[in-house]
């Protein structure tokens, strides 16, 4: 098989206001597999995750292959809530986490006593890598009467700093309940996420200012001439991009609430503001319609991502079965770091079930405020 393609991913943070200046990064991207190699990758997968006693939790964004391998063997394909959750739940021994680093991070902290391995450890986050926890920790302590709430796309160390963690599927609750009990909120990292937030439930908020590559280069005015062109498509949007391509979504949510609506709507035509790696789910769940992607392409547009996350396409067949076979790509966090981290996580994880159960979301937030 062909070598890796190491690729340099450069991403503009934002120039003003607290963000760490990170401004380059690399994805070292796997080649694609011939069928034959394909298909025996898979199968020694398949043999050693019932030898290792190991279950895969793989992310919408991710290839494929890893998304369909999951679901054949037993395992997940969801978002990062979901993903910590299935995880912390599954009686296997060792979790396979395909995604980026700071989803495997956080199994680990939900599951101290389970080996978690990763297909490529490198496989990071620009929100993650522009969020270090001295700088974002200095940003808190400007505000020590808020309440710190970080977004799931962010380090063990970054969420042992926080009071509540949150995904894009639970943001608008907590902060929402929040909000409603008198607390001003400290949000990080990505700013998109925290302007909508801010702009739906009217919280007293100050952010970080942060970005996600992908969603930060959808482009309004591409995007108004896409539905033009498409005059009967819905527009699905995630929330991680900006006040000007949420304006023109149909349906604005995690990848979850993306699902949903593809299914909901009365549509058959979809354009998409979010990572490709949606769209094979997306299609796979609802045939017939047809799903077409926002443009990242245009003017003023550079095309960093061109829609797709460069380090979730790190993850690949060959390195997760050598992950598997080696214990290769294993995730370490510091014990006592990961306790102080699971504190928010596990607010998470029990708002977001008290909310299933029909409890108010006031009476999951009272009491509850700084850690």
């Amino acid at each position: 098989m062909a070598s890796s393609a190491v690729i340099d991913v450069e991403y503009e943070q934002p120039a003003e206001g607290s963000v760490c200046d990170t401004r380059r990064a690399w994805a070292r991207v796997p080649p694609e597999p011939t069928s034959t190699e394909r298909e025996a990758l898979k199968e020694r997968i398949r043999r050693l995750l019932r030898e290792r006693n190991a279950v895969m939790v793989s992310h919408f964004y991710v290839h494929p292959d890893l998304q369909d391998l999951a679901e054949e063997t037993g395992g997940i394909v969801s978002d990062s809530l979901e993903m910590a959750r299935f995880g912390r739940d599954h009686a296997a021994g060792t979790l396979v986490v395909s995604g980026v680093r700071f989803m495997g991070e956080t199994a680990k902290i939900l599951s101290p006593e389970k080996r978690v391995l990763m297909p490529d450890l490198d496989a990071n986050c620009s929100l993650d890598l522009g969020c270090p926890v001295d700088e974002f920790g200095a940003f808190c302590d400007a505000h020590p009467d808020r309440t710190v709430v970080v977004y799931a796309n962010t380090s063990a160390a970054v969420k042992a700093r926080a009071d509540w963690l949150v995904t894009s599927s639970c943001a608008l609750d907590v902060v929402g309940a929040l909000h409603a009990q008198g607390r001003k909120i400290l949000w990080g990292p990505d700013r998109h996420l925290g302007d909508y937030i801010q702009r739906q439930t009217g919280a007293d908020m100050v952010s970080w200012n942060g970005a996600c590559i992908v969603h930060d280069e959808f482009k309004a005015l591409e995007l108004e001439l896409l539905k033009q062109a498409h005059p009967r498509a819905k527009v699905l949007v995630h929330p991680e991009s900006s006040a000007e391509v949420i304006a023109l979504a149909d349906a604005v949510g995690s990848t979850s609430a993306i699902l949903n609506a593809a299914r909901q709507l009365d549509a058959t035509e979809f354009i998409v503001a979010t990572d490709n790696g949606m769209l094979h789910k997306l299609r796979t769940l609802n045939p017939g319609k047809t799903f077409i992607e926002a443009p990242t392409a245009g003017n003023g547009a550079t095309c960093k991502s061109c829609a797709h996350c460069p380090w979730m396409a790190m993850n690949g067949l060959a390195d997760l079965a050598n992950a598997l076979e080696t214990g290769a790509g294993e995730i370490h966090v510091d014990p006592a770091l990961g306790l102080r981290a699971r504190v928010p996580i596990d607010r998470m994880l029990a708002f977001t079930a008290g909310l299933k159960n029909g409890i108010a979301p006031g009476s999951l937030v009272a009491g509850i405020g700084a850690a």
